[in-house]
């Protein structure tokens, strides 16, 4: 009985401990990363705009609406659309944070194998975010996307 009782509460102690993991504000931003790009897959543009700070401005000439038509052109274009992202660096200073990562974006199924991809492809992407907390929650205050190097030089 007394070692039943031991376990049980180390049990409960592991529990305990694993349950404070307070989420950082690089985990959070991370989750703003990843709920976009699911939103997107999704072709939630709702679910989108949710995550996209009402004073977003970016070097493209978007703002808030821009970018909203330009999500809604694209899903109107695309009627399936599948998001790898790679090579995600955030840095968190304060109440502000960028993401730089790269993506694949593509039209087709999501099977795992580059080779199904690559014919319905609309490209491999190069993306620098910058977020800012507002009201205790990461919202996208910009973005600068191109596309990526290897894309430009390949027969283009």
């Amino acid at each position: 009985m007394k070692r039943v009782v031991t376990i049980s509460l180390i049990f409960i102690i592991a529990i305990a401990v694993l349950g404070c993991h307070k989420e950082s504000d690089q985990d959070k931003v991370k989750k703003v990363i990843t709920d976009i790009q699911a939103a997107g897959e999704q072709k939630d543009v709702r679910k989108i705009m949710s995550n996209i700070s009402k004073t977003y401005s970016d070097p493209q000439g978007f703002n808030y609406d821009g970018i909203k038509g330009l999500l809604v052109g694209y899903f109107f274009r695309y009627p399936k659309i599948s998001v790898y992202i790679n090579n995600l660096t955030i840095s968190v200073e304060n109440t502000s944070a960028r993401a730089v990562f790269q993506t694949v974006l593509t039209s087709g199924e999501k099977t795992g194998s580059v080779t199904d991809i690559i014919p319905q492809s609309l490209g491999i992407w190069d993306f620098d975010v910058t977020l800012k907390k507002e009201s205790n929650d990461w919202k996208v205050t910009s973005a600068k996307w191109e596309e990526a190097e290897m894309m430009k030089t390949e027969g283009r």
